[in-house]
This record gives C-alpha cells, structure tokens and sequence, in this order.
C-alpha cells in the first residue's frame, strides 16, 4: 500500500479493484409472523455470518426483532446480491427449522420459513447529492 494513503479498513481491496461497497439488507418471515426470540436471533446471526464468509462478504451488522431481521454487509463487486440473498435465506431457513423445529412450528407451516421478497439498499459513502456535486465538477477536456 502506498505511504500517501491511511489504512482505511471499511474500503476493501481486490486483485483489480478498489471498493466500499456496503448494503442494508431485510427479511421477514413468511406471512410475518413473530417467530424470533433472543436464541434464534442469535442463531440466525451464526448461520449468516457462515454464508457470508462463503461468498466473501463482511456482515457489518445484525439485529432483528420479533418479526424481522436487518443485516448491514460489506460485499465485493462479483457478489450479485440477489444471489447473496437467496443463499441467506435458504441455508438459514434449512437450519433455523432444524435446530429449532418445535418452536418455529408454532408460528410457520408448510416448507417456508422467509416471505418471498426482501428489501435491500445500497449504503455508505458520501451521501447522492456530494457524488454529484464531485462528478459535475470534474475538469471536463477542452
């Protein structure tokens, strides 16, 4: 690294690129049902910090509440999060019904855990309105 730059650990580095590519991700359960308790926070928490060191990704942040979880991520550009997504919610599902399979049955039937949709944003950085002040500015070639 180049002594002119100060280590900056929330912007990551690739082989060919630079980024500080971060996401708010959120999920509920199906039919949005308070199915969370402390434990399968905790839980839940584990198995997404597993999936997420599979794809490269750094989990900033995890929390929920009893009918919904928020995780804030750190991703590489080759990460669609789609993909990202779908493997969260299915190895989460898989697992949260099968180390907590009497509980989760009080609240979900049938073979869904999570609601179909999901919200995510991107976050980080300066905020739209500096970016494009910065882009407009630039010394356009005469």
């Amino acid at each position: 690294m180049s002594p002119r730059w100060e280590p900056n650990f929330d912007i990551r580095r690739g082989r060919t690129v630079v980024h500080p590519l971060h996401a708010h991700l959120g999920f509920t359960p199906r039919y949005r049902r308070g199915v969370f308790t402390d434990e399968l926070l905790r839980r839940c928490e584990e198995i997404m910090i597993e999936v997420c060191d599979r794809f490269g990704v750094r989990l900033v942040e995890f929390n929920g509440e009893h009918d919904q979880v928020h995780l804030l991520v750190c991703h590489p550009p080759k990460v669609a999060l789609p993909t990202l997504v779908n493997s969260l919610k299915g190895v989460s599902a898989r697992l949260l019904r099968k180390d907590c399979s009497a509980h989760v049955r009080k609240y979900l039937w049938g073979g869904r855990f999570w609601s179909p949709s999901y919200f995510a944003a991107s976050c980080g950085g300066a905020p739209l309105s500096i970016i494009k002040e910065y882009i407009e500015n630039q010394k356009r070639p005469d």
